[in-house]
């Protein structure tokens, strides 16, 4: 054999190979430990799963802007000294100032032309020396906060369901306010829902120890304070306890100067706790806020509930802080995803929940194989009866282009889909159509009177360009496809783009090699095609 055939011949045994290797991981679970245990990845309608329909309560993120607004008006008016007997939030979106003395109303003004450019007045009113004015966003700026709040909504639970580990999920946006999730093989729906849904609002808050908790408790809360609750879950009662908490209601600083958010393990009791960094505005804050309270206690809140209120010893200036409390491993593991993907900006709830089952999975599988099988056969059968030995030639070629695709997608992790059974059964047609371009131009050769080996050398030459013409131009139309299409678009992509290149492979190289394997070993006169 020349040494241009033993090393085609040497890679087309360890394509063959390592590709046996790799699908038998996907037909039985009885392997040795050091066998590669990568499997094919079925999608949602193949394996089952679970899909969800979430809307974004939009008009909780505008109400939760206003909130923060409020708060801010509050700070900048006690600042420049005008005082006022009453700020809050009424209505949900409006906020009421009231002034015992209108003669602050026209300094009021000044600081809102100022300061608060998003803020429009709704309606004023002076009665019996009493002025007041009700405010609101301004219809561009609730409109930008609704949109923000479901984009971010959108990329903070990609994000956690990216960190949970879910292979191959669909998260996409689903009319105006609904996002569409797909989680294919989720088992535990509850923790997955859970883990979604969580709002991850994280503040830093401190501890009023200036008045009394049972006080508050029993209704009577001091002015800029609000009572909330530590869940402390004695696992050996098998009972939780809500322990309450007096705090400030001002917030000294929220989860969004958070970088990272990892479970460490607490090496005298051997329990879980979640260690927070923060980026440079966070470092600067976290230092300011541990300066100026040493010795007072730092709630720090998550979604209104409080996680640990320690006491801050010394001025913490590492940009680091660390959240205890009675968690389980997975609840810790759960708590630090949510921290690093960020927090929600507004609720979401759920308004479509579908299991898909394993049956449906099992039968869409079936239909898949039958469909390949079927339409496969009758290919094979064409090509041996119309083309002969030389179809038997293509034939060996497909099925070994079959073997690679399905090893190629079990060793990239690539997830089968019912429009990926599609790719695949359209790749089999592609690989098909590139043998007939050859082999018509192999006989068109031979009918101009040429030499087998002639024939099949300037047949390959000239079926080669437009071989790479159709190829690439679907490679292409794969690659865009992949790029902006949603989750079954992409299954259909990625077999239809690991099939092409395969194809090209069997189809010009396997082919071409045993032709000249064949020519090689015999004096071959005729040549059956």
């Amino acid at each position: 054999m020349p040494g241009n055939l033993k090393w085609k011949a040497l890679l087309i045994v360890i394509f063959t190979i390592v590709s046996l290797v790799y699908l038998s991981a996907s037909i039985s679970d009885q392997l040795p430990g050091w066998w590669p245990k990568k499997k094919i990845k079925l999608g949602l309608d193949l394996q089952g799963g679970t899909h969800l329909l979430l809307e974004v309560e939009t008009s909780k993120a505008v109400e939760n802007a206003v909130e923060r607004v409020s708060g801010d008006l509050k700070d900048s008016l006690l600042k420049k000294g005008i005082r006022y007997s009453k700020l809050e939030r009424v209505n949900g979106k409006e906020i009421l100032v009231e002034f015992q003395n209108s003669a602050y109303m026209d300094k009021f003004k000044g600081v809102l032309d100022s300061e608060f450019f998003n803020l429009k007045e709704l309606a004023t009113k002076d009665y019996n020396g009493i002025s007041s004015v009700r405010l609101g966003l301004s219809g561009k700026e609730v409109e930008h906060i609704e949109k923000f709040a479901i984009d971010q909504g959108l990329e903070t639970i990609r994000n956690r369901i990216d960190q949970f580990g879910v292979s191959e999920p669909i998260i996409q946006r689903e009319g105006e306010k609904n996002i569409l999730v797909q989680l294919p093989g989720i088992k535990d729906i509850k923790r997955a829902k859970a883990l979604i849904g969580k709002t991850a609002l994280l503040e830093f808050k401190l501890v009023d120890e200036e008045h009394s908790i049972e006080d508050a408790s029993g209704g009577r809360i001091p002015p800029g304070d609000e009572v909330l609750y530590q869940k402390i879950v004695s696992r050996e009662a098998e009972r939780v306890v809500n322990k309450p908490y007096l705090l400030k209601e001002k917030t000294l600083m929220t989860g969004d100067v958070i970088t990272n958010a990892k479970v460490r393990i607490d090496s005298q009791y051997q329990t879980p706790y979640v260690t927070m960094e923060f980026d440079n505005r966070g470092k600067r804050l976290f230092d300011r806020i541990t300066a100026a309270n040493v010795n007072k206690r730092l709630a720090i809140v998550l979604d209104k509930n409080v996680y640990s209120a320690p006491v801050i010893q010394e001025r913490i200036s590492g940009g680091s802080a660390q959240i205890t409390g009675s968690f389980t491993a997975e609840e810790a593991h759960d708590l630090a995803i949510v921290l690093r993907a960020g927090s929600l900006p507004a609720p979401v709830k759920y308004i479509e929940e579908r299991t898909v089952g394993p049956s449906l999975g099992r039968d869409s599988i079936h239909s898949g194989i039958v469909s390949i099988i079927i339409g496969g056969t009758v290919v094979i059968l064409f090509m041996m009866f119309y083309y002969k030995l030389s179809g038997v030639v293509a034939n060996m070629a497909l099925v070994l282009n079959i073997i690679l695709i399905m090893a190629a997608m079990a060793a990239f992790q690539a997830t089968l889909t019912l429009p990926g059974i599609a790719g695949i059964v359209l790749t089999i047609g592609m690989a098909v159509d590139a043998n007939i371009l050859i082999l018509e131009r192999i006989r068109e050769e031979l009918l101009l009177g040429k030499t087998p080996r002639s024939a099949i050398d300037v047949g390959y030459e000239r079926a080669f360009l437009t071989i790479i013409d159709t190829h690439v131009t679907t490679l292409v139309t794969a690659a865009l496809l992949f790029q902006f299409g949603t989750g079954p678009v992409k299954g259909f992509a990625v077999t239809l783009t690991i099939g092409i290149i395969i194809s090209f492979f069997t189809a010009v190289f396997v082919t071409r090699f045993i032709y000249d394997l064949v020519l090689t070993k015999r004096r071959v006169r005729t040549l059956s095609i």
